[in-house]
């Protein structure tokens, strides 16, 4: 589809340190998809969500998409509008609307204390209970304007400690143990 790659590049074009970001995620939430038995037409969506997670960042002041440090209260709240804002822009593009769950609640936490609306729990979607874990595991290994990547491991451990609170306990199993099996048949063809 044209408009979803259109709409990717112009994502990536906004931040030098997201660039891939949208592929990654798409790539690392598929497996687990995979893995949960998802048929055709759910992983058609999830690259579609996937791909448009960040469309709301669109929206977001360059200052504050690209500012080395901590972000004030102010720029903070700019930010955790991102996931509303993007859900309306493709509310309007009737192929687009699959994505909705993706979009609006990728950053929502199985403790409740996510954004935007405080769900918790499988008042979740699933969908973006899966996207969430890679979502998060893809920002902690890449290089932000505010901090440097953490290695592989240091990711999977902090995915680790947030099962439970932060991501879908089973979820962050699943990608766990992806990872795991990844490393098993790298040691294995070594």
């Amino acid at each position: 589809m044209a408009i979803l790659s259109m709409l990717t590049r112009a994502i990536e074009a906004r931040d030098p340190y997201t660039r891939g970001h949208s592929t990654r995620v798409t790539a690392l939430a598929e497996l687990v998809a995979l893995r949960l038995g998802w048929g055709e037409e759910r992983l058609k969506s999830l690259r579609m969500g996937g791909r448009l997670h960040d469309i709301g960042k669109l929206a977001v002041p360059d200052a504050v998409l690209s500012k080395e440090g901590r972000l004030e209260a102010d720029e903070l709240a700019q930010i955790q509008e991102h996931p509303k804002i993007g859900a309306r822009l493709i509310l309007r593009i009737a192929a687009l609307r699959d994505a909705i769950p993706y979009v609006l609640y990728h950053h929502e936490r199985w403790d409740g204390t996510g954004y935007p609306s405080g769900k918790a729990g499988e008042e979740i979607p699933v969908e973006a209970r899966v996207l969430a874990v890679a979502d998060a595991f893809d920002a902690m290994t890449s290089d932000r304007p505010y901090r440097p990547a953490l290695s592989h491991d240091e990711a999977l451990a902090e995915v680790e400690r947030g099962a439970g609170t932060q991501f879908d306990p089973e979820i962050a199993r699943i990608f766990l143990e992806l990872f795991g099996e990844a490393e098993e048949l790298r040691a294995a063809a070594s």
